[in-house]
C-alpha cells in the first residue's frame, strides 16, 4: 500500500475541523500533528528517556 501524501493528509485534517474553526485552530491541529509524528521518529530510531529520568531531571518525586 502506498504512503499516505502530505497533501492527503492535510484535506483530512481540514475536513475534521468545524465549519467555524479559525487559522490559529489549524495551525494548533498541523503542530500537534507534526509533534507526534516527531515523537514516534524518536521512539523508532530508539531516541528515548527512562520516565525515571525525567522526573529526575525535573526534580519531580515518583
Amino acid at each position: 500500500m502506498p504512503a499516505v501524501g502530505v497533501r492527503d493528509d492535510a484535506r483530512r485534517l481540514v475536513d475534521q475541523l468545524p465549519d467555524d474553526a479559525t487559522w490559529d485552530d489549524l495551525l494548533y491541529q498541523i503542530y500537534v500533528r507534526q509533534s507526534i509524528e516527531a515523537g514516534l521518529r524518536d521512539c523508532d530510531a530508539g531516541r528515548l528517556v527512562p520516565v525515571d529520568e525525567v522526573r529526575r531531571r525535573l526534580g519531580l518525586s515518583k
